[in-house]
């Protein structure tokens, strides 16, 4: 029998994972602090919930917010989901789509399951809107193998890899490292497309010309275009990269990791954060390398 399934949040990467589930199949009930936000999701057919902690009676949670503060309190304030009485809960395992810290992710998995016995599996995502669209998301998962065995098969409705990688906190981890990578290759794309202009390449020939070699990416083929030719929809927002990298350079500082790379683009993400454009789309980077009048 296909699981009855909760998902708490229904902010913009989280309304086409739900549009996902109910696509393939599930009865989803939804929650989101701004209710006015489910009404296209119950146009075609999800059930709202009033709280959180309504989410206790279905088989599996779900649930993608902003940042800890937001995870935290919709599971341990007020109606929080582990505000539900123990016998009235009946959800296996939470799945937590929300990029946090791994050590806050571990101290309240612990919290949760003292209180509810309920199973966390940490599971941030690499894709963006349009992968989660297309069901084609990179999920990296932390927790029990047989908490990960439930929730894998519902998670497969809109994404292609999902992997456990270890206990508690490890997809958190991981998608530390995800950034690392991301955050330093957009840093270098920059240059590289201030190089070719500065040296009359046309940039905008570059994904072309690099596709298939060695230096050809995800990154390059979507923000090269960004880049030389602009944008009218933002795919992300510096601040929220550099978010990432300021946890990433904390994380190795406690596991005495060197991150240089790393750490001299979370230098110019702040630069453009000190400028004001924290908002603006990563691809604005290259903006730094630009002549000023």
């Amino acid at each position: 029998m296909p699981l009855n399934i909760a998902f708490l949040g229904a902010g913009l990467m989280a309304t086409p994972m739900i549009e996902r589930l109910l696509g393939a199949g599930y009865a989803v009930s939804v929650w989101n602090r701004t209710r006015a936000k489910l009404d296209p999701l119950l146009a075609r057919g999800a059930t709202a919930l009033d709280t959180p902690a309504q989410a206790a009676g279905t088989d599996l949670v779900l649930m993608c917010l902003m940042d800890a503060a937001a995870v935290r309190g919709t599971l341990f304030g007020e109606h929080g989901l582990a505000s539900a009485p123990r016998d009235s809960i009946r959800a296996r395992c939470l799945v937590d789509h929300s990029s946090i810290r791994p050590d806050a992710t571990r101290e309240m998995a612990a919290q949760l399951a003292a209180r509810s016995g309920i199973d966390w599996i940490d599971a941030p995502v690499s894709g963006g809107i349009a992968g989660a669209a297309a069901g084609t998301l990179a999920v990296m998962c932390g927790g029990p193998q047989s908490a990960f065995d439930i929730a894998r098969h519902v998670l497969a409705a809109y994404a292609a890899n999902i992997t456990l990688m270890g206990p508690v906190g490890a997809g958190q981890t991981t998608k530390l490292i995800n950034q690392v990578l991301v955050g330093s290759a957009i840093a270098t794309i920059a240059e590289a497309v201030s190089l070719a202009q500065a040296a009359g390449i046309d940039a905008a020939a570059l994904p072309r010309a690099l596709a298939g070699g060695w230096a050809d990416s995800k990154p390059l083929q979507v923000f090269v275009p960004r880049m030389v030719g602009g944008y009218d929809t933002p795919i992300g927002a510096i601040s929220t990269m550099l978010k990432d990298l300021d946890t990433a350079l904390d994380l190795a500082r406690e596991a005495n990791a060197p991150l240089p790379m790393a750490g001299h683009a979370q230098q110019l993400l702040r630069l453009m954060a000190a400028r004001g454009l924290g908002e603006d789309d990563p691809a604005a980077l290259v903006r730094l390398y630009r002549p000023t009048a």
